[in-house]
């Protein structure tokens, strides 16, 4: 019991340091919109988007262990679901670094396509922790 008990514990601090990562990403984007959205991968912020990445690559892992131990089948709506937004929000985050870096190097670029990105990422994630909570079994 000690065991769900832990990955219950990484899963949520995962999913909550990821959004908090992002709403302070969003938050200094906001604020610097002079500077422009590549302000967010400078040399500072590259500790916060490494911590978005383990908790990205994290996720998957505890999350199937979750639903191993407590005996979910993957075929669940809910699961399957929440894997499909995880893919679509996850391959969403990477085009987003890809795209902030690059406008950082002086590279081109809409920036509505960035802002696009940067939305689906975050209603993505953000459904799925409302997965995660409502648990619909």
């Amino acid at each position: 019991m000690e065991t769900l008990t832990t990955l219950k514990v990484i899963h949520i601090t995962a999913t909550v340091l990821l959004l908090l990562s992002g709403l302070g990403l969003a938050v200094l984007a906001w604020r610097k919109r002079s500077a422009g959205p590549a302000v967010t991968v400078q040399r500072p912020w590259a500790f916060v988007w490494l911590l978005m990445g383990v908790c990205m690559v994290s996720m998957p892992f505890t999350g199937w262990w979750l639903a191993h131990l407590i005996g979910w089948p993957l075929g669940q709506t809910w699961i399957l679901g929440s894997s499909i937004l995880y893919t679509v929000a996850a391959l969403a985050w990477f085009w987003l670094v890809a795209r902030l870096n690059r406008l950082r190097l002086g590279g081109g670029g809409s920036l509505n396509f960035t802002l696009a990105l940067a939305v689906v990422s975050l209603v993505g994630f953000v459904a799925i922790a409302g997965l995660m909570g409502a648990k619909p079994v």
